[in-house]
């Protein structure tokens, strides 16, 4: 079994049951495999996808492109993430995916995966699975910037990539890889920069957690999630960090 396979697998059974026959017949996908400099996009709005794309190894962001020139940053995305399955059912893209620092990712033909999904219904229902999990996120990051303060918006967010990569095997001890710019985390709670500085200095002072230089290291994680009011259900997952 290929790395790339392995990859899908260990995600979908996070929250799915896949048989020895969904195992080969998810082994059998063939993929192109493309490598992204930071912040390059590999699907753009308005694109209309004959591929899905696989996050093998970085991170990967969902945005909308504002009409003047801003991005809202919708959702990050891991390895084992399939961040447009929804590209499956829908004539074409409302969002962008681009890298967040360096990644490679895969390219699934729809052609492939829909057969595959009429042969094993069961691969096709956890597709459907991680389809319906990402739009939980997508509702909880709708809740975080529109309903909590400042501070508790930032803690969230930490804490549900955390949270994520913990529960697959992704984080490092206590430390994450996130190479996101200010800049940019300004651009995924709404906030402006000098309040993402402001932000973060207040979350440090609470010995909770650092982040510097795209790596984030959570120094106490229930005091984190008290500040982010964290519940992961929405998350779907088991373990915690």
């Amino acid at each position: 079994m290929e790395a790339t396979h392995r990859v899908l697998m260990r995600n979908l059974r996070e929250h799915s049951r896949l048989s020895s026959e969904d195992v080969a017949e998810i082994s059998s996908l063939t993929y192109s495999i493309r490598r992204l400099e930071p912040n390059e996009d590999f699907i753009c709005q308005g694109d209309v996808p004959k591929v899905s794309a696989l996050v093998v190894s970085g991170m990967a962001a969902r945005y909308h492109l504002l009409g003047n020139g801003r991005r809202q940053y919708l959702s990050f995305h891991m390895s084992g993430d399939l961040p447009d399955a929804q590209a499956l059912f829908i004539t074409h893209m409302d969002h962008a995916l681009c890298a967040i620092g360096a990644a490679t990712i895969a390219s699934i033909p729809h052609s492939e995966m829909i057969k595959s999904f009429l042969r094993r219904p069961a691969f096709g229902f956890a597709i459907w699975r991680e389809t319906l999990i990402d739009a939980a996120i997508l509702r909880e990051a709708i809740t975080n910037n529109s309903a909590r303060d400042v501070r508790t918006r930032m803690a969230h967010l930490f804490c549900e990539l955390f949270y994520r990569a913990g529960a697959s095997g992704r984080k490092n001890g206590n430390s994450l890889a996130f190479p996101i710019s200010l800049a940019q985390l300004g651009e995924t709670l709404g906030i402006a920069i000098a309040t993402v500085n402001r932000t973060l200095q207040t979350l440090r002072a609470s010995q909770a957690m650092e982040f510097r230089d795209g790596e984030l290291i959570v120094k106490d994680w229930r005091r984190l999630q008290r500040l982010g009011e964290f519940n992961p259900d929405y998350l779907h997952v088991k373990p915690v960090p």
